[in-house]
């Protein structure tokens, strides 16, 4: 398995999939951070993950039953267990001959796709284009926690547009998800205090 990656596809729809991992993978991926899948030579698709859902099986009911487990017992499991953790991701874009598009893929990729975790260049590449367009993506989920997914995103992608002195990304992201929200007042506020969470903006002194 490559560096960044963190899994092969489960199953895909035109508006997100789910990839399966083993735990030991784990410390790559995290909530808000971006992949990418390559299902063909010129397409690539963006995503954010969304949830990691980590299901138990035979083994696991047995042992929390235990009394005392032995360390290299949960090692074992942990690292060899065959039931993956599955991580769930929305589409927010895709790349096609050079050219990045933040609308849904053409296309879902295939399953045992190999899934990647995006580096600081992807990640400013992508975000940097078409005006945060991918943010009506993130915004019409109704499946998992909005607010925290952008929060926990737009610290990541912050954080790759600050390495290189880009400081305006960050605040040029605020006013776009202000603007798009003026018309949703609670999910606004939640997406705001979320933000100011994670210090990405200040809080409101009223």
């Amino acid at each position: 398995m490559n560096e960044n990656q963190i899994g092969f596809l489960l199953r895909a729809s035109t508006s997100g999939c789910v990839a399966g991992c083993r735990v030991a993978s784990l410390d790559l991926p995290q909530l808000g951070g971006m992949v990418t899948i390559q299902p063909s030579k010129n397409l690539i698709i963006f995503g954010l993950i969304y949830d990691m859902h980590i299901d138990d099986d035979g083994l696991v009911r047995q042992l929390v039953t235990t009394e005392h487990i032995k360390p290299e017992v949960i090692a074992d499991n942990r690292n060899n267990r065959t039931v993956p953790v599955e991580i769930s991701i929305v589409f927010c874009g895709y790349q096609q001959n050079g050219e990045i598009f933040h609308l849904l893929p053409p296309r879902p990729p295939l399953t045992l796709d190999e899934v990647y975790v995006c580096n600081d260049q992807q990640l400013r590449d992508f975000t940097a284009a078409a005006r945060f367009g991918y943010f009506r993506h993130i915004l019409r989920g109704t499946d998992y926690p909005v607010a925290e997914l952008l929060a926990s995103h737009l610290k990541l992608a912050a954080q790759a547009h600050q390495s290189i002195g880009n400081n305006g990304w960050k605040n040029n992201a605020v006013q776009e998800l202000i603007v798009l929200l003026r018309d949703d007042y609670q999910t606004l506020m939640n997406v705001l205090g979320a933000l100011a969470d994670v210090k990405l903006t200040q809080e409101d002194p009223r």
